[in-house]
């Protein structure tokens, strides 16, 4: 689908950049998926002899979808798709539906398509093969994200994009989901991006029967056109949130400031460079009681970040690159000051090529507020947790996953339950003793060994090795290979020599 649609996107090259073209499609998507789902409530209101009510606004929203007009319809603009003013008629269906659901205002392109110029034909032509897809076909698929993340992955390296402004693969969202378990409450992401995290987050509780309306959604974007996006993405899915009036930088312009978040989320820009000047958030109140995060990387500023918005059981699962892991200077204090303060709670290390952007490694942490024995409520059933206080968890997962579209790896259903099922048993005192540490897989540390390896965070460091060489003859495994070597060179010989008389048996002189 993603290929398809960069072919008829690519077309449009020349009146648009390669950067664009997202834009242009998504745009498109979005109008397939929303008058998608607006003609199934239609058909299923007319299949309830309920025909008269068809036109009926209330009788859309109160299944969360979009009502939409006749001049916002798919079927609408396909059938005038080759005329002169079809880019207007795009427009206009976008300010139409932005116009009747509140829950989208500045969400869609502006007059976007008709200041674009674009080619009749070649526009028709890409309506052709977006009205091909079946934006219903699949629930599981966050249809809108996806595309953006491959069209995303075509252009952003040759951009000098960061390496951080990309769609979170799905099944990294669903392990974290799973991981913190956000049946009710407070969730929060300050970089929320096309809004990915949000969207599994809701699925995470409607797969365990959960009520998506117990979860109140807070979020920041600071792109303007990803922020537009996130609202589109939400609204579509009829999932209520908050990610502030306008897009805005999380450290300079925090729109959610006096929030405490039950839940985060999260996958900052990895190594984000010169993010404040050296005089700027010098005495900002997030860095209270540690060092101010240094200013040629922001991977310690979204950590004091994250934790300043934690409830007083508050609980953040999010994304770094490695090299947070270690290292010195300003990043060495605080990171010890966090484990001295019990809030790092589990490292998981994650496979390579998980993203489309970057094929980095790169460290899930989990940050909890009450690391202590208590119990909670989870979706109805009690759940007693053991003092982990002096304790951290580290799971090594690189060698995990399953191939992926041929050049990348993701996690399957089964990886997922595994590894939250190890990472449970460890918190959970009623399956305690079904935890065990696991060579080359995971291993609970204490305070004083993690004391004894400098505040490192670096799983390697603690989990047990297996060296598999150790018993073996290198010198005798060597002959042996030679052995077989000479073996087969000598049979291929023989094999030569039977074909050739094979062939000059046939009247043909052949040369090998």
């Amino acid at each position: 689908m993603e290929e398809t649609l960069w072919e008829s996107a690519n077309k449009l090259r020349g009146k648009v950049e390669p950067s664009e073209y997202k834009h242009v499609v998504l745009g498109l998507i979005f109008l397939k998926f929303a008058s998608d789902k607006f003609e199934q409530r239609k058909a299923e209101l007319i299949a309830e002899g309920k025909e008269k009510y068809a036109d009926m606004v209330e009788f859309y929203t109160m299944k969360n979808v979009f009502y939409l007009p006749e001049e916002s319809r798919w079927s609408y603009l396909k059938k005038h798709a080759k005329q002169n003013d079809i880019s207007l008629k795009i427009d206009t269906a976008l300010a139409t539906v932005e116009k009747n659901n509140p829950s989208l205002k500045g969400a869609l392109p502006d007059n976007y398509y008709s200041r674009l110029d674009l080619d009749i034909a070649k526009l028709a032509s890409l309506l052709d093969t977006i009205n091909n897809i079946d934006t219903l076909q699949d629930k599981e698929q966050d249809i809108v994200g996806r595309v953006y993340e491959y069209f995303l992955s075509k252009f952003a390296l040759a951009e000098g994009k960061g390496k951080g402004e990309f769609y979170t693969p799905k099944c990294i969202v669903n392990l974290l989901a799973e991981l913190i378990e956000p049946y009710s409450g407070t969730i929060y992401d300050p970089c929320c991006g096309s809004g990915g995290m949000f969207v599994q987050s809701v699925k995470f509780i409607e797969s365990h029967h959960g009520n998506k309306k117990n979860l109140s959604i807070y979020g920041q974007e600071y792109t303007t056109t990803t922020y537009k996006l996130a609202k589109m993405n939400l609204a579509i899915r009829g999932i209520s949130a908050n990610l502030g009036d306008v897009p805005e930088n999380t450290f300079f312009r925090d729109q959610h400031k006096a929030l405490k978040a039950d839940f985060i989320m999260a996958n900052p820009p990895f190594n984000q460079k010169q993010w404040r000047a050296e005089n700027e958030l010098v005495d900002d109140a997030r860095w209270s009681g540690y060092e101010v995060p240094p200013t040629g990387n922001a991977n310690y500023a979204w950590i004091l970040h994250m934790v300043s918005k934690l409830s007083e059981n508050g609980v953040a699962g999010f994304i770094l690159a490695n090299g947070a892991l270690s290292g010195g200077g300003a990043e060495y204090k605080i990171r010890r000051k966090m484990i001295e303060n019990n809030l790092v709670e589990t490292i998981l290390i994650l496979p390579r090529s998980l993203f489309y952007t970057t094929d980095i490694s790169v460290t899930i942490w989990i940050l909890n507020k009450n690391k202590k024995a208590h119990t909670i409520e989870h979706n109805g059933n009690l759940k007693k947790y053991r003092n982990r206080e002096r304790e951290i968890l580290f799971m090594d997962l690189r060698q995990w996953g399953e191939p992926f579209e041929k050049k990348y790896v993701q996690f399957s259903e089964s990886d997922i339950q595994k590894i939250t099922e190890t990472y449970h048993n460890w918190q959970s005192v009623e399956f305690e003793d079904k935890y065990s540490n696991i060579p080359e897989y995971c291993y609970s540390a204490s305070f004083e060994e993690v004391e004894k390896k400098d505040f490192s965070l670096v799983p390697s460091k603690y989990i047990e090795f297996i060296n598999r060489d150790e018993n073996i003859d290198f010198d005798e495994k060597m002959k042996s290979l030679q052995s077989d070597f000479s073996t087969l060179l000598k049979d291929e010989e023989e094999s030569k020599k039977e074909l050739l008389k094979v062939f000059r048996e046939l009247g043909y002189e052949i040369k090998l």
